[in-house]
């Protein structure tokens, strides 16, 4: 298999991550979604990130999509989101609220970038939004006992939101203080220290 995408983008690292843990060999090719479009774009002709090709030629796109063909791979208890409901669909919700908050933190990273007037309505919407996502994750974690999000063992909804995390306050330095949401600045130090964390992973690298 082969990973397309820079480990600063959540969306991939979350994938990298998966791989990793899951023991499937893959190639990365860090390429930008900006600077390398042209090479990106004959495998996605949205030029997005992440982008896996299969050992067959198969491309699949969009890390949720990824993940799911991922956990098909590997036995169901191995599947780091739950087949049996309802934690299936508990997990699922707190990916898409990381990523979710992931997408905002972009849109006004381009927001900023892009634009020399930046809409200030638009910029604390996005604001405000990441910082009720971080909200509602903070308590959806207190309600939990375990050492991970659903269990004792590593899962797609911590590694999302740690993803997520991670490029929201490395793209928007003091833009949450994260001070306000303790279990989850705690959760996301517990997952960065983690080897595979450390492995995969990027300074973030602002587009050309």
């Amino acid at each position: 298999m082969i990973l397309i995408g820079q480990y600063d983008s959540p969306f991939v690292r979350r994938v990298g991550i998966a791989l990793t843990l899951y023991g499937i060999p893959f190639e990365h090719r860090p390429w930008a979604t900006f600077g390398d479009a042209d090479k990106i774009r004959p495998y996605n002709p949205l030029t997005r990130v992440p982008t896996l090709v299969l050992d067959d030629g198969e491309v699949l796109i969009e890390s949720h999509l990824i993940l799911d063909y991922l956990d098909s791979l590997v036995p169901a208890e191995e599947a780091m989101f739950p087949r049996a409901q309802p934690l299936r669909r508990k997990a699922l919700k707190v990916a898409a609220l990381a990523t979710g908050m992931a997408d905002k933190a972009v849109s006004l990273f381009y927001e900023k970038r892009l634009h020399a007037d930046v809409s200030g309505l638009w910029a604390e919407r996005c604001r405000t939004q990441i910082a009720g996502v971080l909200a509602a994750l903070e308590s959806d974690l207190a309600d939990r006992g375990h050492e991970f999000w659903f269990g004792d063992r590593i899962g797609h909804a911590d590694i999302a939101v740690g993803a997520a995390l991670r490029f929201v306050n490395d793209a928007h330095p003091g833009l949450v203080s994260m001070s306000g949401f303790p279990k989850l600045a705690a959760h996301a130090a517990k997952l960065e220290a983690m080897p595979v964390f450390k492995a995969i992973a990027q300074e973030f690298v602002a587009p050309a």
